[in-house]
């Protein structure tokens, strides 16, 4: 056998008894939840910002750079509903390199997986805790999402993992919104596919049990930009885009259409400098068309407290060891802008 099972892992129920939420954290659960839900029903205007570090690293300034989001959050709440970005899985094209948080509590360290699993329970608990923020997280790995599901606000579906038959049922049976990538490729039939998927009711097996899902209707499409036949990075964003996202909706019959753009990635060649012209751009849009500003929910940023990115074990304190981000004056800076243009 070419597997060597190292050890049988806790299961979520057990790891929830372990690290439990109070009834106070649960409340701010529920209401944070709702709020979210009103934005993409269209029964709330604000816009959502899903921002913060491209993968949690280190919890001290991935919590540093949550606290600092209280203040602006306060500011610019008749505007924009902040979920900051706590990322505790980290795809990899080729597999190699740093795969997360869940992989890897100290990035410095061999992979530990129950470590990671407490790590990144532990993480979110105390964003919620001492910030009132839920925050969002990738499900990269669908039979993990039990160990967070009392605590995310919001789950995406990468680019790699959008075409996934697990994925989309799995996303079918969250109540909180899913958003789902268009595949490198930039083939927006296979986002609306799994959007189509995660909206229906299915019965499949998870972790051992044979579910019947109700369908999320709060699941929707995630801009992210492509890459061509020629390894180039292409935008999907402009206005041309956006129309033809919100066509496709329209002749689908999906519920609440809705779309995030992520504003880094392929939209910005990993430029993170570019987000905010990018942001500008598509608020442009929205000023240009009803019908584009009804369908934007909002943005996916990439940010951090130092601009760019660094190799692990370089050792400076806010800065990405995954892809470069902007750094936190750019963004405090943006989220006012956003709010001004809204």
């Amino acid at each position: 056998m070419s597997m060597n099972f190292e050890r049988k892992l806790t299961i979520p129920k057990e790891v929830k008894e372990m690290y439990p939420l109070t009834d106070e954290m649960k409340a701010v659960f529920d209401k944070r939840n709702e709020e979210i839900k009103k934005i993409f029903r269209g029964e709330d205007d604000r816009m959502i910002l899903v921002i913060g570090p491209c993968s949690a690293d280190v919890e001290d300034s991935v919590i540093d750079y949550i606290t600092r989001l209280i203040k602006v959050q306060e500011k610019v709440k008749d505007k924009l509903l902040i979920i900051p970005r706590i990322y505790t899985n980290k795809p990899r094209t080729t597999g190699a390199g740093y795969k997360g948080m869940l992989h890897q509590p100290n990035p410095m360290e061999k992979p530990d997986m129950f470590k990671g699993i407490v790590a990144i329970r532990e993480l979110h608990m105390r964003a919620l805790k001492e910030t009132g923020f839920t925050c969002a997280d990738e499900m990269l790995y669908p039979e993990n999402y039990r160990y967070l599901d009392d605590l995310l606000a919001y789950v995406a579906i990468g680019a790699r993992s959008v075409e996934n038959q697990q994925h989309r049922l799995t996303s079918s049976g969250l109540d909180v919104p899913v958003g789902m990538k268009n595949p490198t490729s930039g083939d927006f039939s296979i986002m609306m596919n799994a959007i189509t998927a995660a909206q229906h009711k299915h019965t499949f097996i998870y972790r051992g049990w044979e579910v019947h899902s109700d369908g999320n209707p709060y699941a929707h499409a995630i801009l992210r930009g492509l890459v061509n036949d020629h390894g180039q990075s292409m935008p999907n964003y402009h206005y041309e885009d956006l129309r033809h996202l919100f066509e496709l909706y329209s002749e689908g019959g999906f519920e609440n259409p809705a779309v995030i753009i992520d504003t880094n990635h392929a939209n910005s060649g990993k430029k993170p400098l570019e987000q905010e012209r990018i942001a500008k751009e598509v608020l442009y849009s929205c000023k240009y068309s009803s019908d584009i500003r009804k369908l934007v929910k909002g943005f996916m940023i990439e940010s951090y407290i130092e601009d760019g990115a660094q190799k692990i074990g370089d050792g400076v304190y806010g800065k990405s060891i995954t892809d470069a981000c902007l750094g936190w004056e750019k963004s405090e800076r943006l989220i006012y802008d956003i709010a001004d243009r809204l």
